[in-house]
């Protein structure tokens, strides 16, 4: 049979690190346009007892998303030890694609996956770029979809890259900035064939495009006064935490279930990194489904040092761990795993994915 396996990943960090204490001279506002009369001390130390982030990067101002996503893939190539030219697609999960530091500009013509292909120095005029928008869980979709050229037989060798500026797309008087950050992962997905089934065996796909579409948007700043970007990440937190609780947990027992599984058969579950609390709760929540303790080290967190990167959570927070560079998480031989987001629309996904044996 034709398995869809990842042969090599890669991410990339931004070197400036920003600290809940950057934070502290800020002027945040309510939904209702008023200044919020607490101490940055007390802001600060309430969000990091939520959330549990401390710090997050923000890239540099000669940086653009399409730039870090270029260095995430590269490392990626090198790792699955391809020749670039072999790509049959580049696939670029984002939300904004490049924004400019100083006006906050969005620009996604070229396209992400163009830029980047341009970028890798790919020639092939046969390589397709193919961009992902598809809110958090964008590069997740990537994959499935990548997946699927590969089972369709349209497609050999495919790169998967998820990218995301979040800093630049962030509203400064809204508390929920501090949540967002910088970053980008990447993998080569291929097609190998053998006598038994692994690399990606199941994958599920929902998509809330009710009144959930009002969660996480972009509007105006809380601040009335604020001259910056007119379009500015909104999230209702408290709609999105009772969404996510609900429906994710239900989600992954279904895909559990479809598949001839259950939750004892998976070794580690890589979430989208956006909220600790959110996070644990949402493991608390499947494991009780099938009325078990959670096991330890079984989900593996990054959210407290580079805070919420969207669409490069999770392919970041896998090549650290199959880099063992995410004590005390490792991959082993025949492990399955399941990596799953919730993000902006709302859609959930989830993919199932067992290395070789």
């Amino acid at each position: 049979m034709i398995n869809s396996v990842i042969t090599g990943s890669g991410h990339y960090l931004p070197n400036k690190i920003v600290t809940n204490e950057d934070f502290l001279n800020c002027e945040f506002f309510d939904d209702n346009g008023n200044r919020l009369d607490k101490s940055g001390e007390e802001i600060t130390r309430k969000f990091e007892e939520i959330t549990e982030i401390r710090e997050r990067r923000y890239v540099e101002d000669n940086l653009l998303n399409s730039d870090i996503a270029t260095e995430a893939a590269k490392i990626a190539i090198e790792k699955a030890g391809i020749d670039p030219e072999e790509l049959d697609y580049v696939i670029c999960a984002h939300n904004f694609g490049d924004i400019d530091p100083v006006a906050r500009q969005i620009d996604i013509m070229p396209s992400m996956s163009a830029k980047v292909k341009n970028k890798l120095g790919i020639k092939n005029l046969k390589c397709k770029p193919y961009d992902m928008t598809f809110g958090c869980p964008g590069w997740i979709e990537s994959l499935i979809l990548a997946h699927q050229f590969i089972q369709a037989k349209i497609a050999k060798k495919i790169l998967v890259v998820g990218s995301d500026t979040l800093s630049r797309a962030v509203d400064p008087h809204d508390r929920t900035a501090m949540i967002f950050a910088d970053g980008a992962g990447a993998v080569v997905l291929e097609a190998k064939e053998a006598d038994y089934q692994y690399g990606i065996i199941n994958h599920a796909t929902l998509s809330y495009n009710g009144d959930e579409m009002s969660y996480l948007v972009n509007g105006k700043s809380l601040n009335p006064d604020y001259i910056g970007s007119i379009k500015n990440i909104n999230m209702k937190g408290r709609k999105v935490y009772e969404f996510v609780l609900k429906n994710v947990p239900p989600a992954i027992k279904e895909l559990l279930d479809d598949s001839d599984l259950t939750i004892t058969d998976i070794n580690k579950i890589l979430l989208h990194q956006a909220n600790a609390k959110m996070d644990h709760a949402m493991i608390e929540r499947l494991y009780k489904l099938y009325g078990i303790e959670i096991p330890e080290n079984v989900d593996p967190m990054t959210v407290q040092f580079l805070g919420n990167t969207s669409v490069a959570t999770v392919p970041t927070m896998f090549n650290l761990i199959k880099e063992n560079n995410l004590a005390p998480h490792q991959f082993h031989a025949n492990d399955k795993i399941i990596m799953a987001s919730v993000g902006a629309s709302m859609n959930i996904n989830a993919v199932i994915y067992q290395f070789e044996k």
